[in-house]
């Protein structure tokens, strides 16, 4: 065995699957807090010590109040069938816990302190982009905060697997005989879309494809979202040699590829193949039903409380990502 393996350090999660229990009710037991049989509150703590958990890590006592940030920049309404189920995932593990969830929108203009401070907190759970230099406002707050489905360097965080996500998307696509691949997306400034680019390079790399610079299609920073992506597609759709296949960056940019190339006659997947990424609700229902990367939302969310509870320094913890086939790929 590896030294850096039996130094690792074992975590809630561990003892969980080691006993086929929850997350909270592993929180619960080690706390020694109400909610569980005898039989099994003991069960969970003799695996504890079997497997060498410090119990000086539970910090729950300190813990009684969470702040979950959502930035601004996100279109609320647009963003929120992705981090609705994450924050249901934290609220899940919170009540638990008895720890007290609360939620709020900043922006860079905001008096930050100021703000978050009216909730109380005693920790933060920053979600999707920020910019370094908000995140450096909010670490002046010198409150424990964890990451999710973001990575700044020093901050624990927890993320899906986006580069696997976008490389298990674009060799999907290419298993459909796709030739002309491009890849849709809102802004390369946010740690994600970084990261499932970076799975799209890698697959068409590993194939030997090589796509014209005009296939990485980045939405205009200077216009709505939604609107932004709209106009992308139809440049894409307008190059003299179109792409016969799409990655879209989220599920929300892919149902936009769908109504562009509904508006232009074009049929998906039969001209124009898409993929898109997380799985949201809509994704299943729309028309064609969209083949997507699905994210486990929820466990997304637990995971970062998760790592709130155990003091971790982990810089990034990776969640599994899997292939959803529908029809909007071909597949």
């Amino acid at each position: 065995m590896k030294e850096s393996e039996m130094t690792k350090p074992v975590r809630i999660r561990d003892i969980a699957q080691a006993c086929g229990v929850s997350l909270g009710a592993v929180s619960r037991a080690l706390k020694g807090q109400p909610g569980l049989r005898e039989e099994t509150r003991l069960r969970i703590i003799s695996a504890a010590q079997q497997q060498g958990y410090d119990f000086s890590r539970l910090r729950s006592d300190k813990i009684k109040r969470v702040l979950f940030l959502l930035h601004r920049q996100h279109n609320i309404s647009r963003a929120l069938p992705f981090y609705s189920q994450l924050l249901l995932g934290i609220e899940d593990l919170c009540r638990d816990q008895g720890i007290a969830l609360s939620f709020l929108s900043i922006g860079p203009g905001d008096a930050v302190s100021e703000q978050a401070m009216l909730h109380q907190p005693d920790a933060l759970i920053c979600a999707g982009f920020f910019e370094p230099e908000l995140l450096g406002l909010l670490q002046q707050m010198k409150l424990p905060m964890v990451l999710v489905d973001l990575w700044a360097p020093g901050l624990p965080c927890v993320n899906p697997d986006n580069t696997q996500g976008g490389y298990l998307a674009t060799r999907h696509l290419i298993e459909q005989g796709r030739k002309g691949i491009a890849f849709l997306a809102s802004t390369l400034s946010h740690y994600s879309i970084r990261q499932r680019e970076k799975g799209y390079r890698q697959a068409l790399y590993e194939a030997r494809l090589l796509m014209p610079p005009e296939y990485e299609a980045i939405a205009s920073p200077s216009l709505d979202t939604e609107q932004a992506l709209v106009d992308a597609v139809n440049d894409l759709l307008d190059l003299p040699e179109p792409p016969d296949a799409i990655f879209a960056y989220n599920d929300a940019a892919a149902l936009v590829v769908l109504q562009v190339c509904a508006q232009r006659g074009l049929r998906v997947p039969q001209d124009v193949a898409l993929v898109g990424f997380d799985d949201i609700d809509s994704a299943a229902w729309s028309n064609p039903p969209l083949t997507t990367i699905a994210v486990d939302k929820q466990q997304l969310g637990r995971e970062a409380l998760a790592l709130l509870l155990e003091d971790t320094q982990e810089e990034n913890k990776l969640l599994p990502v899997s292939l959803i086939k529908r029809s909007s790929s071909g597949g």
